[in-house]
């Protein structure tokens, strides 16, 4: 899990709509977006709120039915969580920005946590480690 959230590859349908949404709505800032026309491709990377170098890359599958395949692994959810120090804070800034939450705050024996989609069908965790928690150390 250390390993997953310090880079994670999203598949995205539409590059400047993913922009917007984790950009305006999330409050990521936009790392790099740079067009390599040689290969045609575009690398577009982005990083949730005082991550410390936790950064999401932005990519268009190469073909339609990859995409099926990677939105299929883990059983249907692409496992991703955006940490905070300060939950209910978080949590209303992004009901404020029209974020749909699909899951309410719930106390977990891990910390406080709330699930909502991105465009596009990925499961996110907002999510505040309790104290102690390996993964508290991670968000400052």
């Amino acid at each position: 899990m250390l390993q997953s959230i310090v880079h994670i590859a999203l598949v995205v349908r539409d590059y400047d709509e993913a922009i917007e949404f984790y950009t305006q709505k999330l409050k990521f800032e936009l790392v790099e977006d740079t067009y390599q026309p040689k290969q045609n491709k575009r690398w577009v990377v982005v990083s949730p709120p005082g991550s410390n170098g936790t950064t999401i890359l932005l990519a268009r599958a190469s073909k339609l039915e990859q995409e099926d395949f990677i939105g299929n692994q883990a059983g249907g959810r692409v496992f991703l969580f955006l940490g905070t120090d300060d939950f209910w804070r978080d949590y209303n800034e992004m009901i404020k920005a029209g974020i749909e939450f699909v899951r309410e705050p719930k106390e977990q024996d891990y910390g406080t946590v709330a699930v909502f989609k991105d465009l596009y069908g990925n499961l996110w965790d907002l999510v505040r480690f309790s104290k102690g928690h390996p993964m508290s150390k991670r968000v400052k």
